[in-house]
């Protein structure tokens, strides 16, 4: 399955199967695919509320998040479309508030498969598509999209007058794509920019700042740099622990300040983040099948970058027993080496579904042990617990726990 889509919903289950069929069973990244089968379905994005577009390496989603907090906050009706998802496919359209449902989800994957033809989208193509046509139908009054991968030749890149872009942390990841040159991965992000529309965007490296600035000036868009433009305000302190996240809700706060057309104040936005939530950002489980009453967390952390962010918060914290699963694609080398210093032991997961590292050869390389699931790795294992080093593997320690996004 393309994607790792699953869902208990048969008739999206049923829809999902046929796209995968469809699709060329991997990223493809470029604007034609997507072009023309928007076209095919009347282009609905030329229809949806005005947006907010978010690119980024790591903290787009959280931004984003922060983004429908202070727009909710201030009463107005936000469509978001982010990805990837944790544990229902759902979480990914979230339609004036809430998530699709399943019988609208199916109706809307349907109509996008029907549209294809030949033109054989990628999964994350057609799962644009569907978001863009739900969007266009319901009212609302902006919407915030996340960037899947890069920004200038992702499928999200044809909104042609967004509100406002934002660029979050820019580090090195998916270099299959990207590469590994950080001002080329920079401008591939700042390719979301718009002429005679504002890019907000956080400190960077000095090559990605300068790359983004040119890309700005090519596009005709008026860069509003951290640092240089704006400083981070510290009274805006979102309830997710770390400070990256203070930095991630001021670039969402100097994204809304940037436009005009959709009103929030600051203590509007400040009631938004206290109510602000984005999942497998260092969140506490419950008490259910998976934890067992043991204090366990989850951190999505992936790369390099988040693994150091995630590093930062867990200095100030006693040393937690991790259960770690790396994606094969992935630098476990870093991600460890980062992490392992506030380990009181590892244990190596695989990730279900996905190419990933082998357990027993992260065990042997970095100490610890292997373990064939998370029920194995947790049994015995005391308090504080932390599940790392996917987001999928979270999502998965979720959807074992009976936990779901709302």
């Amino acid at each position: 399955m393309a994607d790792f889509a699953r869902s208990a919903d048969p008739a999206v289950q049923a829809e999902l199967d046929r796209l995968d069929k469809l699709s060329p069973g991997a990223d493809v990244l470029g604007l034609n695919r997507i072009t023309r089968l928007l076209d095919a379905l009347g282009n609905p994005q030329k229809h949806m509320p005005p947006a907010f577009h978010v690119a980024g390496t790591n903290g787009k989603g959280s931004t984003c998040a922060f983004l429908r907090a202070g727009l909710e906050a201030a009463g107005h009706r936000a469509h978001v479309f982010t990805s990837p998802h944790l544990v229902r496919f759902n979480e990914r359209i979230r339609v004036a508030g809430r998530l699709v449902t399943d019988a609208d989800l199916a109706g809307l994957l349907r109509e996008v498969r029907e549209a294809s033809g030949d033109i054989g989208p990628s999964f994350f193509e057609a799962t644009t598509a569907a978001a863009f046509l739900a969007f266009s139908r319901h009212v609302a009054d902006a919407c915030v999209i996340e960037v899947g991968l890069g920004g200038r030749l992702d499928a999200t890149n044809v909104l042609d007058r967004p509100l406002a872009c934002g660029i979050a942390s820019v580090g090195r990841d998916h270099e299959q794509f990207l590469g590994s040159d950080m001002a080329g991965i920079a401008a591939e992000k700042a390719g979301i920019a718009r002429a005679e529309v504002p890019l907000v965007s956080l400190a960077q490296p000095e090559a990605a700042e300068s790359a983004i600035a040119r890309v700005a000036v090519e596009a005709g868009a008026s860069l509003l740099l951290e640092g240089r433009d704006w400083g981070v305000d510290p009274s805006l302190v979102p309830a997710m622990p770390g400070d990256w996240q203070i930095r991630n809700a001021n670039l969402a706060w100097q994204m809304l300040q940037a436009q005009g057309k959709v009103s929030v104040t600051i203590d509007q936005f400040r009631g938004g983040l206290a109510a602000a939530n984005w999942p497998a950002r260092f969140q506490p489980l419950a008490d259910g099948p998976l934890t067992a009453g043991i204090e366990t967390w989850v951190d999505g952390a992936h790369n390099p970058d988040a693994a150091h962010a995630l590093a930062s918060l867990l200095e100030a914290r006693e040393p937690m027993h991790l259960v770690v699963g790396i994606l094969a694609n992935k630098d476990a080398e870093r991600i460890v080496g980062l992490l392992a210093p506030h380990a009181a032991s590892l244990t190596f997961v695989p990730v279900q579904d996905h190419p990933h590292y082998d357990p027993g050869e992260l065990a042997e390389k970095f100490g610890g042990r292997a373990a064939t699931s998370l029920e194995d790795a947790l049994a015995g294992l005391p308090a504080p617990r932390l599940i790392v080093g996917s987001l999928y593997l979270a999502g998965e320690a979720m959807a074992r726990n009976g936990e779901q996004p709302d």
